[in-house]
């Protein structure tokens, strides 16, 4: 993510309220993991998951801007974020004005 100039923000638990972000990828494979999406998403960050399994019902619901199933190419994962913020963007003006 940095080659795009982005900086990467680890998450290690915990409230999320406090963290600037213009978009998340995460890997949905506990309830902790989707507990984080909902948040995120209720807020309007976008959110990108990766996994080693196909989507499930409960991840499809959130809306994720992108699925992206391992193993996948880093560019695969560069032009999905670079869309989601992109497709993102539109919401965050409308919201400033």
């Amino acid at each position: 993510m940095r080659r795009l100039g982005h900086e990467p923000v680890p998450f290690h638990g915990g409230e999320i309220d406090h963290i600037r972000l213009d978009a998340a990828v995460i890997e949905p494979g506990e309830e902790a993991a989707l507990r984080v999406a909902r948040a995120l998403r209720a807020k309007g960050v976008p959110v990108l998951f990766t996994s080693i399994y196909p989507p499930d019902a409960e991840v499809l619901e959130l809306k994720p801007a992108a699925y992206l199933v391992k193993p996948f190419p880093l560019y695969a994962l560069e032009r999905a974020l670079e869309e989601a913020l992109r497709n993102a963007q539109p919401d965050s003006i409308a919201a400033a004005i």
